[in-house]
């Protein structure tokens, strides 16, 4: 079995708690239970000794780092969203995170940009990726498409990411699977062994 790195988006309070300031897919997380498909993912990385990496997006007090012409970001200043330090960029209460994980910070959509994740993906020589989180369409989608161009075989854990509507997560998952594999969380973990 190949070395792999289970990769987690964004599963913070902002944006995956419904009293988050960005919680578009907030809702549609805890009813599907997308957390709680994730922990039974990074459980199995774990008991396997996989990479678990937990990403999650946010800026200085300053907002320094953040584009203000940018449509996805723009507001975060003027909202206080994506506070780094804050309860908005704490990952949700449910979201399984141990001593062993990698805690990575990105200020982008995508995991890859600008931040360490190709360097500790290297040195601990995963040669693939699984992805779990929200909001497919963007961070999940957005990574995928950097972790396929950088030659990484890249699943996506389907019931484990959420986005807005169904019609987007569908649209999104359709577009993912040109590029990745596509599979459920039952899927994933009744795999004899994961190549």
């Amino acid at each position: 079995m190949s070395k792999l790195a289970v990769i987690t988006l964004d599963f913070i309070n902002d944006i995956a708690n419904p009293k988050g300031k960005i919680p578009r897919s907030a809702q549609r997380i805890v009813e599907n239970q997308c957390v709680e498909k994730t922990n039974r993912i990074t459980a199995w990385a774990r008991k396997n000794s996989m990479v678990v990496i937990h990403v999650k997006v946010g800026f200085s007090p300053s907002y320094i780092e953040c584009p203000s012409h940018s449509p996805v970001f723009a507001k975060a200043k003027q909202y206080q969203a994506l506070l780094l330090g804050s309860w908005g960029t704490e990952f949700v209460d449910a979201l399984h995170v141990e001593d062993p994980d990698h805690i990575l910070i990105k200020h982008r959509v995508s995991a890859f940009y600008n931040t360490d994740l190709e360097t500790v993906l290297r040195a601990q020589q995963c040669e693939g990726l699984i992805l779990t989180g929200t909001a497919t369409n963007m961070a999940v989608e957005a990574t995928a498409r950097d972790a396929h161009d950088r030659d990484y075989r890249v699943t996506v854990i389907k019931d484990a990411c959420e986005a807005a509507d169904q019609e987007t997560q569908e649209a999104s998952l359709a577009n993912l699977a040109r590029f990745t594999q596509v599979m459920s969380t039952e899927e994933f973990l009744s795999q004899d062994q994961v190549d």
